[in-house]
């Protein structure tokens, strides 16, 4: 699927959406190593960006949002709308990451 297809609003300019296809989501649960955390404490200290957890943050929702253009390849999709993150912590040190978006075929006008 071609990237540049996946958006927040709900129309694409120049498309049409042929077909509604549903919600589509990739999720991803992760948690933070000790050796991670340890050097985050360490980055603390001097304050700033920490960029153990950014990258870890980062990796974490890019791995989720592969997830779900995966899942809207499987049934067919050219598209996604309404595209979001949500995060929650599943326990202390344990983080869930979902992208989701509905799927469509676009078509274009």
């Amino acid at each position: 699927m071609d990237h540049n297809f996946v958006t927040t609003a709900f129309t694409f300019d120049g498309y049409r959406i042929k077909q509604n296809l549903g919600v589509i989501r990739g999720i991803v649960v992760r948690s933070r190593s000790i050796f991670g955390t340890i050097g985050a404490g360490f980055q603390t200290l001097v304050g700033g960006n920490i960029s153990l957890f950014t990258e870890l943050c980062e990796k974490t929702r890019k791995d989720s949002y592969d997830l779900m253009i995966s899942h809207a390849e499987i049934i067919g999709a050219n598209g996604i709308i309404g595209f979001r993150y949500d995060a929650n912590e599943v326990m202390s040190g344990v983080t869930e990451v979902l992208a989701y978006g509905t799927a469509v075929i676009l078509e274009k006008i």
